[in-house]
């Protein structure tokens, strides 16, 4: 079956635009709560959001869907994602649900399903949701009036976050004295990440935590980390810390405002765990995306690299299978299994945090831990034709691989979350990069203009 609504994380897309309508939200929870509810107990989902304005909206009817599907619903309000997925379990719920489009402009919404384990729900689980939601005269509305779900509201569920991920940080380390910048992107993290460092003994410097539902992810959080970076340098604070928009992803910067990415988080992070036996594996799952950069490094270290497909639920996979209990993306999604089944940006930067104090290091440390290889990331908009699906495209492709030969690396594949085609070039020279960019770019942009 062809999928309409999941992608490679849930459900996401322009809001209004045909997957991100009320309608469909609430067709959703009755699919989902009709799939859901196995066995003679009370079923329960608690269903989470960040800050869009749309969320409002959406929460509504999907809690509608629940409920009418027969679950109990509790909303938490702005939440980040790894929290519903860690209330789940500690709420003994049968599912959860986060709404929220991550990084994305607050046009944009999606919905992020967790299963009663905690993880994300599997392939086929989608598939049955999908199948439901395509088969028009599927029968959603199974039971009477008596079994209509209960929907609560329960703010306070945010302290339970908050606690467990205090508890991460041994009670001898204390953050007192060091001064964080900390960049909320004005989303789900906004209340509850200044509160966790600041009861770990942090002063916090705080930017985006001013939400309106229009400016999550608006030239603040992760993906524009460049406002963190001038305020470090301006407070002389220790470190910079930013989320996006539903808090499972980090991008940090030194005391000089320079910007650290997940690669080097990941790789700072393993080489210290190793040093003090908490490594589990000695292989370090990221994707295809990390720079080579990063595996020389591991390899120099004793460690392996093991590349899996880009999201996050792909990395934990891999993680899972070979033991690790370390990974994640470039782009900030650092999954630690001893602790999260998700990327967790909050607790990834307070594991940074604790490793620099207890081995007595700047953040620059991390900067300078290895220089990666010229890289450069393109996004390209095309309309309902993905142009990679052309021959004339896959052959310029190929000839361009062969071009770059040994020396580089060429990753081009279809985003599973935006209508964009996504061109990583790595090379040996930053001028073969932009060379080979700007001609890779030019050729698919023809491509797309000529469908």
């Amino acid at each position: 079956m062809t999928r309409h609504y999941f992608g490679t994380d849930g459900i996401r897309g322009r809001v209004f635009d045909g997957k991100i309508t009320p309608e469909i939200a609430l067709k959703v929870g009755l699919a989902a709560g009709n799939l859901l509810s196995r066995g003679d107990h009370r079923h329960k989902v608690i269903i989470g959001k960040d800050t869009r304005r749309s969320c409002y909206m959406l929460e509504a009817s999907l809690g509608a869907g629940f409920s009418a599907a027969g679950m109990d619903v509790l909303y938490t309000g702005p939440m980040p994602t790894p929290a519903i997925a860690r209330l789940v379990t500690s709420l003994k719920c049968d599912a959860g649900v986060m709404i929220s489009a991550s990084h994305n402009p607050h046009y944009d919404n999606g919905l992020k399903f967790f299963g009663p384990d905690g993880y994300k729900i599997a392939d086929t689980l989608e598939t049955e949701i999908e199948r439901l939601l395509q088969n028009e005269s599927a029968e959603l509305y199974t039971g009477d009036p008596a079994t209509i779900g209960h929907v609560a509201r329960d703010d306070e569920v945010r302290g339970r976050y908050i606690e467990y991920i205090k508890a991460t940080i041994p009670d001898h380390i204390s953050f007192e004295g060091l001064k964080i910048v900390l960049d909320c992107a004005n989303g789900a993290g906004y209340k509850v990440a200044p509160t966790a460092l600041e009861e770990l003994g942090a002063e916090v410097i705080p930017l985006g935590v001013s939400p309106n539902g229009l400016n999550i992810n608006d030239k603040c959080g992760s993906t524009y980390p460049e406002a963190m970076c001038q305020k470090v340098i301006d407070e002389k604070a220790h470190i910079g810390i930013a989320l996006d928009g539903d808090a499972d992803r980090v991008i940090i910067c030194d005391e000089e405002g320079r910007i650290i990415d997940g690669d080097k988080i990941i790789a700072y992070l393993a080489s210290k765990w190793k040093a003090a036996g908490k490594l589990k594996s000695n292989t370090i799952v990221t994707t295809v995306m990390s720079n080579k950069a990063l595996e020389l490094y591991l390899n120099e270290n004793g460690l392996c690299l093991k590349r899996s497909k880009v999201g996050d639920r792909n990395v934990l996979k891999d993680m899972l299978a070979l033991g690790s209990n370390i990974g994640g993306e470039q782009s900030g999604h650092i999954i630690f299994t001893d602790h999260a089944k998700t990327g967790d940006g909050l607790l990834a930067g307070i594991q940074i945090i604790h490793q620099l104090l207890e081995n007595k290091q700047t953040c620059s440390e991390i900067y300078e831990i290895f220089t990666p290889l010229p890289q450069r990331l393109t996004n390209i908009k095309y309309g309902n034709k993905n142009p990679l699906q052309e021959n004339r495209v896959q052959e310029f492709i190929s000839l361009t691989e062969e071009e770059l030969g040994a020396q580089g690396r060429l990753l081009i594949r279809e985003s599973g979350t935006e209508p964009l085609i996504r061109i990583l070039v790595e090379a040996d020279t930053e001028h073969s990069v932009q060379q080979t960019s700007e001609k890779l770019a030019s050729f698919i942009q023809e491509a797309i203009d000529d469908l």
